[in-house]
């Protein structure tokens, strides 16, 4: 029976991931990027299935211009989710490609310097996530309510990825320094093939993008009665329209829809609140749900359709969020008062 490497598993599942999300993805404006990342993740396992798995040296020669390929193709996929499709500019473009050429040329040059290099690159590229997540779920834009907290955690989980193969390139760079290698071949065959999965896993949970975005102004500074006045309007289109029935609905959308920057929205319901928008959009679809399953005598599903959710695992998790109870506990708690 023939031999076949682990990492080569790995790649086969990943390809299947990558198929996956392209068939899922096949009506919205996909995020490049983020398909990349699974495409390199692929290559990544299978130079090291031929490295570890049949010791063919020559190809591991490639392996560090990949790596160096991952973080900015994170970093550019959290970028089209926050900021829109917008194409980079040149210098934008040379920026991002600078790592993976400063690999290439180390490798001609001074190959003990590029383990250093690659730290420094996951590391930059990591923090440089995180600093777009500061304004927490809301920096997602364009990612739909259903799902802007689940991609947002895949995100910051991307960002520790990267921070955690930094780790991983470090300890190689001290265990060839101080034992010749004698550990190398066991952490980089399993850390660095479970961080391929993982990274991909959380590029596939970023989901798409619905639309292109719209470049908003700066927003004003904010006070009470603005707040007031933003919270009003985005009641009403709640209440009398029901806009969060919409299921590509996005902080973007509802600021083309209020005729309101998306900036003062999100602070608005922030400081009114004390939630994030998509925990403010999701609460009123449990609202309306609640009504339905203690009205009606339809199925959860079908419910759950109606207010704007997609899937039955973000429309349970937000259920149990806002109620602390299963949408048939809801149910069952309906009729007995009604009894």
């Amino acid at each position: 029976m023939p031999f076949i490497p682990l990492p080569f598993v790995v790649a086969l599942l990943l390809l299947i991931l990558l198929a996956v999300v392209l068939r899922r993805d096949g009506g919205s404006t996909r995020n490049l990027p983020l398909l990349a990342l699974i495409v390199v993740s692929i290559w990544q396992s299978v130079l090291s299935g031929l490295r570890w798995g049949y010791d063919v040296r020559a190809v591991m020669v490639l392996a560090p211009v990949g790596a160096a390929i991952v973080p900015p193709l994170a970093y550019a996929g959290v970028v089209q989710l926050v900021r829109g499709t917008r194409r980079p500019g040149a210098k934008g473009l040379m920026l991002h490609a600078l790592p993976a050429l400063t690999v290439c040329l180390l490798i001609l040059a001074s190959r003990d310097a590029i383990d250093l290099v690659l730290v420094g690159v996951f590391v930059g590229y990591a923090l440089a996530i995180l600093r777009l997540m500061l304004p927490g779920a809301d920096a997602l834009r364009l990612a739909p309510f259903e799902g802007a907290v689940p991609a947002y955690r895949a995100i910051l989980f991307t960002a520790f990825c990267l921070l955690l193969s930094a780790a991983v390139d470090t300890f190689v760079f001290l265990d060839f320094l101080w034992t010749h290698g004698d550990h190398a071949r066991s952490v980089v065959a399993i850390g660095n093939l479970g961080l391929l999965v993982i990274l991909s896993i959380a590029a596939a949970a970023t989901g798409s993008l619905p639309e292109p975005a719209v470049v908003a102004s700066p927003p004003p500074a904010l006070d009470a009665a603005e707040d007031a006045g933003t919270m009003a309007a985005i009641d009403t289109l709640m209440q009398a329209k029901r806009v969060y029935r919409d299921v590509d609905l996005n902080l973007d959308r509802l600021a083309r829809k209020a005729g309101i920057p998306a900036r003062q929205i999100s602070v608005a319901i922030n400081r009114a609140t004390g939630k994030n928008v998509s925990q403010y959009v999701n609460e009123q679809r449990i609202a309306e749900a609640c009504q339905l399953l203690a009205e009606t005598e339809r199925s959860v599903t079908d419910i759950m359709l109606d207010v704007g959710f997609q899937t039955k695992s973000n429309f349970n998790r937000e259920f149990k969020r806002v109620t602390e109870m299963t949408p048939l506990q809801w149910r069952e708690r309906a009729s007995s008062i009604a009894i």
